[in-house]
């Protein structure tokens, strides 16, 4: 599973050390920026990353920025992407059984290092359940691609 990983300025810290943990846990990754304390703008960040998720270079991605909030926002304006903001493990967890999420962002001024790598290792061991869920994913596509989902 190769990981996209992107950041702006203030979620840099923190995608330094979850390159570090994902290093020790042998989880190969690309980053895309960015590589600097400089003030940048994030959704330069998530777009770079939802662009590698969805053409398939790379399986999932994590986003970081102050909030998590903002790239994800700007991540999940490229269709066929299912980004989530997580800042505990159950919502993370969940976000990949039940919504098959392929994007997750975190805010760097919400956890801590140690959550994060709690949070980002039970989203990458959570397997998307299917069943139930994959018509109700089925539809956010449908909503995708413009169509009505009135009864």
């Amino acid at each position: 599973m190769m990981l996209a990983l992107g950041s702006d300025h203030v979620g840099l810290a923190l995608k330094e050390e979850i390159k570090q943990h994902l290093d020790e846990k042998g989880i190969p990754y690309k980053d895309y920026g960015c590589i600097s304390t400089e003030r940048t703008n994030y959704p330069i960040y998530g777009q770079k990353v939802a662009k590698a998720v969805v053409s398939g270079e790379c399986e999932k991605g994590l986003l970081f920025c102050g909030t998590g909030v903002g790239i994800s926002i700007a991540a999940n304006k490229m269709k066929g992407v299912r980004a989530v903001v997580c800042s505990d493990c159950y919502t993370a967890v969940l976000s990949r059984q039940h919504n098959n999420t392929n994007i997750l962002a975190l805010g760097s001024r919400v956890v801590g290092v140690d959550l994060a790598k709690m949070i980002i290792d039970g989203w990458l061991n959570a397997e998307f359940e299917g069943g139930r869920h994959e018509t109700r994913v089925d539809m956010i596509r449908k909503v995708e691609e413009g169509n009505d989902l009135s009864e």
